[in-house]
């Protein structure tokens, strides 16, 4: 027996603002929007989510589980991501063949290079 991998949850101060954030990065739509909850998707019948739910404290450290976007054209995502509020972070990566970025919560991710 195995499981089906349902969706990432992320703690968030304001999730509708930061699950709307993210549904513009990833191209998502909002699939559920309670108190308690939002919920983002590729579409309504499509998994993985991601939930965005609503925490007090503030993000102390480094993430322990992040996203990795790979588009077609790394430097213009970038461009696009930062304009939209995100921010470049150093987490002592060095130098990579990939940018780290923060959203606009602090949770940081990482742009790839084009595969190939």
């Amino acid at each position: 027996m195995t499981s089906v991998w349902e969706s990432l949850t992320v703690d968030a101060h304001d999730p509708p603002r930061l699950a709307r954030w993210w549904a513009e990065a990833l191209g998502y739509q909002i699939v559920t929007e309670k108190p308690d909850a939002v919920e983002i998707r590729p579409s309504a019948d499509r998994l993985p989510g991601i939930v965005f739910v609503p925490v007090t404290e503030a993000k102390e450290t480094k993430n322990r589980l992040h996203i990795d976007l790979r588009p077609s054209d790394r430097e213009a995502e970038v461009e696009r991501l930062v304009d939209m509020g995100a921010r470049h972070v150093d987490i002592g990566q060095g130098d990579v063949g990939w940018t780290v970025l923060a959203d606009p919560e602090g949770n940081e991710f990482c742009v790839l290079q084009q595969r190939g």
